[in-house]
């Protein structure tokens, strides 16, 4: 078992991790099209397609670039009690907590293949003036929460290893998951 959790974790790590580092760059384009959205209001004929191309590559990188950030231990934790606590103790508290997010991005990808299934079947089109098809979108919409449902599971699988006392390293991030104790009194 542990064995197979090592595999996971050393594959879907290193996707989510290659993924993360592309998308970092798709900020770039973004800001080429917002660019070029204020040249041509200001120069030319205002183009009808930026704010929306503009708003998809933003989807594209917060979906996308979301596993690497929850890799890397960049989300957002309360940390009135957390800080305060031993290695193990947030391990038991992040086991908690990925139960819930897995849930979560359960739920969160049955709806988004729904609405893509449907963007697919009926050419579903967006409802402003330059109509663009919806379905890219979301397509890449299921693709991120897919790979943060994946990176969820890969985490769960370091803090049950952090609590056993055998914990999964050999990753690249060097996170606060995978940092070692802080304190003399912290368990490995």
């Amino acid at each position: 078992m542990m064995s197979f959790a090592r595999n996971y974790v050393r594959i879907v790590d290193a996707v989510n991790y290659r993924i993360g580092r592309v998308m970092m760059y798709s900020l770039f384009a973004m800001f080429a099209v917002l660019l070029w959205s204020s040249i041509s209001k200001t120069f030319f004929m205002p183009s009808m397609w930026t704010l929306e191309v503009a708003q998809f590559f933003m989807v594209a990188y917060y979906i996308m670039g979301g596993p690497y950030s929850l890799q890397l231990g960049a989300n957002v934790r309360m940390d009135l009690f957390y800080g305060n606590w031993t290695i193990k103790q947030k391990a038991w508290m992040d086991v908690f907590t990925v139960f819930v997010l897995i849930f979560y991005l359960g739920v969160l990808l049955y709806g988004a293949i729904d609405s893509t299934t449907y963007a697919l079947k009926y050419n579903e089109r967006s409802p402003t003036a330059w109509r663009p098809l919806m379905w890219p979108i979301k397509i890449i919409m299921c693709t991120g929460i897919f790979l943060m449902l994946l990176q969820a599971i890969s985490e769960l699988f370091k803090d049950i290893a952090q609590i056993k006392g055998t914990p999964i390293t050999g990753s690249r991030i060097a996170g606060p998951k995978n940092e070692g104790p802080k304190n003399e009194g912290d368990d490995l």
